[in-house]
């Protein structure tokens, strides 16, 4: 029976672990003098080796005859049944699916019972942040006091999601990126055993294409595979749906001419033979950062293109400035973010071509989403210098409801002149929908700028202010941007002028209060 290419390549050893030297040269000397941890963490994107290293090392504990430096034999019948799957010490659990408390109670169960053929017992828990919060509470215990034969292996592509009790009861490894000199080493090497025609400039697609991830190279390698007996760059563009390298260079120059007819007949031509527009859209932002690379610093040696794509990119940079330059990658990342929530990609990436064409349009584009947050900064500068503003004062600032890490910047000395438009509010306006509708409601029409970890909320709602003195509401508005951001900010809260007037019935009752007539309702 056929099996993949990413799985009959896998790894068996540390030494065939590529980008991760750190990685692998502590486990080894862990594993040569018997100090290996009770618990590991292992984190990074996709692709770059942690289960791998986890299934290594799972088998280099256990292996009849490990090798001096640390690496398993795979001679014994521990090494080939691990390698078979069918190694009753070894457990692999995917938390994507077996995430609930009854799951992890089953673990805890499972772990009073010894081995039945190794000297320990091993968990893999793949993709760990999946697991809900009273799965991770019932984790804890057991990883925090195991037996002496358990040893738990965690990985996860978001270590964000991981609770800090369970971060520091872990041997935490970082993985990084694999280099795309090593993927296109390997892709050669694999393409060579399996009797592959590939080209020089296609393994060099394919690495980019990749990302640092070796098992989405190997996989685009195994698709191509079956196109023709020759893979050529074209080929791999077309199998990834990715536009060809002739169409990206054309795009490029017509942008910076200003030439949206020509681009928008290179869109229409890509999606007519069903390209990924939003792959499109990454392509042109790499490209563009490449030649923002070159203007920087002229050091080749940095850029992610195809080698015959430099004298190019070359021209279009000494042509160009900085600020151009900066400015169209800007409007294209903020383009493929919202391409990921548009109904229609097309529209999107056509409405931002278009723009990018224009000047003016240009400068609109730039300014839509943060020309509100500037007038609203300027309105606080105001009122925080004592300055009239009308039409109306601002709501003061509510106090923060629930702990927060200490602020790196001085809020009372704080300009706001050093505080920028934060450009993931949306996503955490989604984020806080889904774990407070209420408070996600408050916030229609908000806008939010940030400043080292301090994130100011400028409300059009007046009663958001209300709601986030509620420590509750204000913890799930705090979860949300950590989830998103990655670490928690110090949030502070005001309401802009406009939205902060007061209504009718509100002015009568502060006009009787004034006065000394009773405002209390009657019960009926």
């Amino acid at each position: 029976m056929y099996q993949a290419l990413y799985r009959k390549w896998r790894p068996e050893t540390f030494d065939d672990v590529l980008s991760q030297p750190v990685v692998t040269r502590t486990l080894m000397n862990q594993l040569r003098t018997g100090t290996t941890a009770h618990a590991y963490l292992f984190t990074g994107s996709r692709g770059t080796g942690k289960t791998t290293c986890a299934r290594i090392l799972a088998k280099a504990v256990n292996c009849e005859h490990p090798r001096e430096d640390g690496n398993p034999c795979l001679r014994c019948s521990i090494c080939k049944d691990a390698e078979a799957g069918v190694l009753s010490d070894l457990i692999e659990i995917d938390a994507a699916s077996n995430n609930s408390v009854e799951d992890i109670r089953d673990l805890r169960e499972a772990t009073v019972y010894t081995p039945e053929r190794c000297k320990y017992k091993v968990y893999i828990i793949d993709e760990v942040h999946m697991l809900s919060p009273s799965a991770f509470n019932a984790l804890l215990k057991i990883m925090e006091e195991p037996p002496p034969y358990v040893k738990f292996i965690l990985a996860t592509t978001e270590i964000h999601k991981v609770p800090a009790t369970i971060i520091s009861r872990c041997q935490r490894f970082d993985f990084r990126r694999i280099r795309q000199e090593d993927l296109v080493e390997r892709l050669r090497f694999i393409a060579g055993e399996e009797k592959i025609d590939l080209a020089p400039d296609a393994a060099q697609l394919m690495a980019r294409l990749s990302d640092g991830g070796m098992r989405d190279a190997i996989s685009l390698l195994d698709r191509c595979s079956a196109y023709g007996e020759t893979i050529t760059a074209q080929l791999t563009a077309e199998a990834a749906g990715a536009a060809g390298r002739e169409y990206l260079i054309r795009m490029l120059e017509a942008l910076h001419r200003g030439d949206a007819a020509s681009l928008l007949g290179d869109v229409a031509a890509l999606h007519d033979s069903s390209k990924d527009l939003s792959r499109l859209c990454e392509e042109l932002i790499l490209l563009l950062r490449d030649e923002m690379l070159l203007k920087a610093t002229g050091d080749t040696g940095l850029l992610r293109c195809m080698a015959d794509e430099i004298p190019a990119l070359q021209k279009l940079a000494s042509g160009s400035d900085m600020e151009t330059v900066m400015g169209m990658l800007d409007v294209m990342q903020s383009c493929r973010e919202r391409m990921g929530r548009a109904i229609d990609k097309r529209v999107e990436l056509e409405m931002t071509l278009i723009r990018l064409c224009s000047p003016k349009r240009q400068r609109t584009a730039d300014a839509a989403d943060s020309e509100q947050v500037r007038a609203l900064m300027q309105r606080i500068e105001q009122l925080e210098a004592g300055a009239p503003v009308k039409p109306a004062p601002a709501v003061p600032q509510a106090p923060p409801a629930v702990s927060e890490p200490t602020p790196e910047v001085d809020l009372k000395t704080a300009k706001m002149a050093d505080f920028k438009p934060l450009s993931q509010w949306p996503e955490i306006l989604e984020e806080c929908g889904r774990r407070n509708p209420a408070v996600r409601g408050t916030l229609a029409g908000s806008q939010a700028v940030v400043n080292a970890n301090v994130i100011l909320i400028v409300a059009e709602n007046p009663f958001f202010l209300t709601m986030f003195k509620d420590k509750q509401n204000a913890q799930s508005l705090g979860d949300a941007v950590e989830t998103i951001m990655g670490k928690r900010y110090v949030i502070r809260a005001k309401c802009s002028a406009s939205a902060s007037k007061p209504r009718p019935v509100e002015e009568m009752l502060e006009k009787a209060k004034n006065a000394g007539i009773s405002t209390t309702q009657s019960q009926n």
